[in-house]
């Protein structure tokens, strides 16, 4: 079904018809639909991306409320992956959105990913995100991945670069540490703070309270638990550049030939 070019004519104004089509006829894949994944998938769509795969097993829990578009007190307790394609389907019912509400790992992520034009990996933990990036390079799929948002403020400090340029990153620098062992090359694009994370408030008199039944997400560190902090716009803004790149590469693509 064709896009309504009404929906999307202030677009057209800056990207011209050619660069719209362009958009329409591509199809892009998103790991991870967090405080990242969700407003990068957002803007995609707002983009007119004629096609999106959405990648997530999780659902929406109380701590998701301060970062994640998807996060309400109505969606509590509901899959990510389902609201993200209702959320996409009111902004461009035009669109088709392929759902997966699933853990990609190295069994799935080939049939998953397959009609995948380009990818933008949003995911968070670090085994998963290995494997995603060693599948996407060792079989030459376009992609950009996002580092580390928790724990900064500083909107300024947020860079598109390559993964060998990152610093003051520790995400990335495990990262880089990881595919190196594995000899993949780690010189492809990346979204990354410059901002070197502030310690959490671990003496907060607010506890994490979640909703029952829902256990609380939390990052492991020398065995230790310990939550990550975050803001509401740090998660965004990385999601939003992320699409930008994408949204850029389509259109040099679609100049050039």
């Amino acid at each position: 079904m064709a896009m309504n070019k009404a929906d999307f004519s202030r677009t057209e104004l800056l990207i011209c018809e050619k660069g719209l089509q362009a958009l329409s006829k591509t199809c892009i894949a998103v790991i991870g639909l967090g405080g990242v994944g969700s407003y990068s998938a957002e803007a995609l769509a707002r983009s007119g991306i004629g096609k999106l795969i959405l990648v997530d097993f999780d659902i929406v829990e109380p701590s998701n409320v301060n970062r994640q578009i998807l996060a309400l007190q109505s969606t509590i307790g509901k899959y990510k992956a389902d609201l993200m394609q209702q959320r996409i389907l009111d902004i461009n019912p035009q669109a088709d959105i392929v759902v997966h509400r699933e853990v990609l790992n190295k069994d799935n992520q080939e049939q998953l990913l397959a009609e995948a034009d380009y990818c933008v990996d949003a995911i968070d933990s670090l085994n998963s995100k290995i494997d995603l990036l060693e599948f996407l390079v060792r079989n030459k799929k376009r992609f950009i991945s996002v580092m580390g948002a928790g724990n900064r403020l500083d909107p300024n400090l947020i860079h598109i670069s390559t993964l060998d340029k990152s610093h003051n990153c520790p995400l990335a620098r495990r990262v880089r540490k990881l595919l190196k062992q594995r000899e993949i090359e780690i010189n492809f694009p990346c979204v990354y703070s410059s901002e070197l994370p502030i310690k959490p408030n671990q003496k907060s008199n607010n506890p994490s309270i979640e909703h029952p039944n829902i256990s609380q997400k939390i990052v492991y560190n020398n065995s230790q638990r310990i939550p990550i902090g975050s803001i509401s716009y740090i998660p965004a803004i990385m999601g939003m550049m992320a699409s930008s790149w994408v949204i850029k590469s389509i259109l040099k693509d679609s100049t050039d030939n």
